[in-house]
């Protein structure tokens, strides 16, 4: 089922605007990124969906926005271990995001996650346009997570 031990998710509706950065961000590096260095989806709001993907990735790297007062186009990579540790939700598909990481934990099969969130000043409803503020930070941001991914194809697998 995978290519690399290294999986790209991105998350978002891309129907509300700067919300669906993730998605957009996903669909650039499909055409972008280096033949092979990642497998990458839209996890778009898929929520539970999302279960089989992230059960067999050793390492995954989630690109998502977030609401939390900084200045547009602020970039942070966390590194959550708890569903606790994910960012405060914006829309629905967080709610699942989190249930999805709790169930991973209790079945034993939670990957290595980096989560790069990227600061909106709001959601657009019924847009799937991005604000210039995050355009103009998106090809920082998909330079890191190539970065990332490269060390992390670099590390040692079990066998």
């Amino acid at each position: 089922m995978t290519s690399s031990p290294v999986l790209i998710l991105g998350i978002g509706n891309y129907l509300m605007g700067d919300e669906g950065l993730g998605v957009h961000v996903a669909n650039q590096l499909k055409e972008e990124l280096e033949p092979g260095l990642a497998d990458i989806v839209d996890g778009g709001t898929a929520g539970f969906q999302l279960m089989e993907y992230l059960e067999s990735y050793p390492h995954v790297i989630m690109v998502d926005a977030t609401l939390d007062g900084k200045p547009a186009g602020t970039i942070q990579l966390i590194k959550p271990r708890f569903s606790k540790d994910f960012p405060s939700a914006m829309s629905t598909h967080e709610i699942g995001l989190k249930d999805l990481v709790e169930g991973l934990m209790l079945l034993g099969k939670f990957p290595n996650i980096h989560l790069f969130i990227m600061s909106i000043e709001k959601v657009q409803p019924l847009s799937t346009v991005l604000s210039p503020e995050i355009e103009s930070s998106l090809e920082d941001l998909k330079v890191k997570i190539a970065t990332l991914a490269k060390q992390l194809v670099a590390v040692p697998q079990p066998v």
